[in-house]
């Protein structure tokens, strides 16, 4: 989601009637004088007595200003004497005997950081899962280890990546298993694992423990953040699965959308390592959807490029790809297994398009989205159909209420409510991306029902007017609402509000400023949209408390 920039000012608000008081001769939405001009001179500082420079008394012995003798001009500096110019230095020969090594400079202090413990290993008993980063909780002589690769309840050599011995706690591969949890698997992929791709957190792990795990992330949020049990959340503890059910061994080939990093001395792709710049290369990713797999990006050279990012449409054949080139490089000459629609991102991350289309057509709620320029939609193909679903039968719409639909991209929300609450109905959307804001307008052009506005929502809805709402769609950046917009929209007393979260942690505060507000959770779904990761989605659907 792109960062919130607030609207640009029309320039009528507050402005003076032609002749009036404070009349100006600018145009429209400019200031004639800058605000600060006639403002008075900063006041002199003073001391505890009130007195300034200027009134307070002569030190004793101290020449007043008057008594002060006049500065005295310089006295010009000599001419400097020209340097002797080195002798040149004579080439050594063969033979001539090694120069003497330079004394090498003593080793500095060591710093607040402390000595480095990456590499050190620890045989640990790992505990539970972790939010974020795909890891579990572990500890070595009280201090914490936050282990990837491994799993609660096992017992695993830990091998130290980051941190020192003045870190409050260290990270750490679990690189070998003593003593496995009965929901380890092998990893399918064979980039996985410590030191290796950085793409996936759960490879090791079954598709029903990855769900677990992630439901216990959730738990333990709602109650350290919201105060909330699953059961005063509205939740059943379960994480939903979409998509089929695949045979053992077979991993989903959900993702849409890829972005390759290039090595810049052979051309190949590959990934990046956990927490690192470091480039895993790879032949295949086995995560990719087979629109993203059938163009062979892995086997062609990309010399010349920083990155790749290959977007394959669900719904249509389109096929985006989207190229960085390196500093002072051209394109190179781009020949792929399947027609694509080329464009290039410059310096400033300005998109240009080469050739085809700038645009990917996307299908989902009964309709074609277009999304231009490589903006935000759902990665995995079922994401958009499930996350509507729930939303609409959370909120149940009626005919002729209105509703809000915040940060909106391209508008998919939006138009399924606007469906619902018809054309006596009214759908307002709100979203700070202008090349989404267009996308937008263009997707629901045939509903007179909808308004779409560029701008931020913590901006722009104060400025709307809007006093009161039947229903709230939100689905915020990764850093959720936040309190003040979370206080603004319980203010609307709209019937329903339905969140839409992709980190259980921003969730979970935004649902305790909402209880501030008079709202609580009814209803919350989450659903495993990124398979082998860590992430998943959230649908909560929120209702006033009663006599609030």
């Amino acid at each position: 989601m792109s960062r919130n920039t607030p609207p640009r000012s029309s320039g009528k608000s507050g402005q003076p009637k032609k002749g009036g008081k404070g009349a100006s001769t600018g145009k429209p939405g400019q200031v004639a004088r800058p605000r600060w001009s006639n403002k008075p001179a900063r006041p002199s500082a003073t001391d505890r007595d009130g007195l300034s420079v200027e009134t307070a008394p002569v030190v004793p012995a101290e020449p007043t200003p008057a008594e002060r003798p006049a500065a005295q001009p310089r006295t010009p500096r000599e001419p400097r004497t020209p340097r002797t110019p080195r002798t040149p230095r004579t080439p050594r020969n063969q033979g001539d005997a090694p120069r003497t090594a330079r004394p090498t400079r003593a080793a500095a202090p060591r710093g607040p950081g402390g000595e480095p413990l990456v590499g050190e290993r620890y045989e640990v008993e790992v505990g539970a899962v972790a939010h974020g980063g795909g890891h579990c909780v572990a500890r070595h002589e009280g201090r914490v280890l936050f282990v990837r690769h491994a799993l609660p309840g096992e017992r695993v050599i830990a091998q130290v990546t980051e941190g020192t011995t003045n870190s409050r706690f260290l990270r750490a591969d679990a690189v070998e298993v003593l003593e496995a949890s009965k929901d380890r698997i092998e990893p399918p992929c064979p980039f996985s694992g410590p030191g290796k791709c950085g793409g996936c957190d759960w490879q090791h792990v079954s598709p029903g423990g990855q769900r677990k795990l992630k439901g216990n992330v959730l738990t333990e949020q709602l109650a350290k953040l919201a105060g909330l049990t699953p059961a005063e959340a509205g939740w059943d503890g379960s994480v939903e699965p979409v998509g089929g059910k695949l045979p053992p061994g077979e991993v989903p080939a959900w993702r849409t959308r890829v972005q390759y990093t290039v090595d810049a001395e052979t051309g190949e792709v590959g990934l990046r390592k956990h927490r690192s710049h470091d480039l895993q290369l790879i032949d295949r990713c086995l995560i990719a959807s087979p629109g993203v797999t059938e163009l062979g990006i892995e086997s062609r050279d990309w010399t010349g490029l920083g990155s790749v990012e290959v977007i394959a449409a669900s719904g249509s054949s389109d096929r985006q790809l989207i190229l960085r080139p390196l500093p002072g490089e051209q394109l190179p000459l781009v020949e792929l297994d399947k027609p694509v629609s080329l464009s290039r991102v410059d310096s400033q991350d300005l998109f240009h398009r080469v050739h085809g289309r700038n645009f990917v057509r996307e299908r989902a709620a009964g309709r074609t989205w277009r999304v231009s320029n490589g903006g935000f939609w759902q990665i995995h193909p079922e994401a958009p159909d499930t996350l509507v679903g729930a939303v609409l039968d959370g909120l149940d719409p009626q005919y002729g209420e209105s509703a809000l639909d915040l940060y909106c991209g391209v508008g998919l929300f939006a138009g399924a409510l606007a469906d619902r609450v018809g054309e006596e109905g009214a759908v307002l959307g709100i979203e700070s991306s202008k090349q989404a804001v267009q996308d937008a307008k263009h997707n629901l052009a045939e509903l007179e029902n909808v308004q779409i506005e560029c701008g931020s929502v913590e901006t722009l809805l104060p400025r709307t007017g809007i006093t009161s709402t039947d229903l709230i769609v939100l689905d915020p950046p990764r850093a959720g609402a936040g309190r003040e917009t979370v206080a603004h929209l319980a203010a609307l007393s709209a019937r329903r509000i339905a969140y839409v979260a992709c980190d259980p942690a921003a969730l979970a505060r935004d649902l305790a400023f909402f209880r501030e507000g008079g709202y609580r959770p009814v209803s919350l779904r989450a659903f495993d949209l990124f398979p082998m990761t860590h992430h998943f989605e959230c649908v909560a659907i929120l209702e006033p408390i009663a006599g609030s």
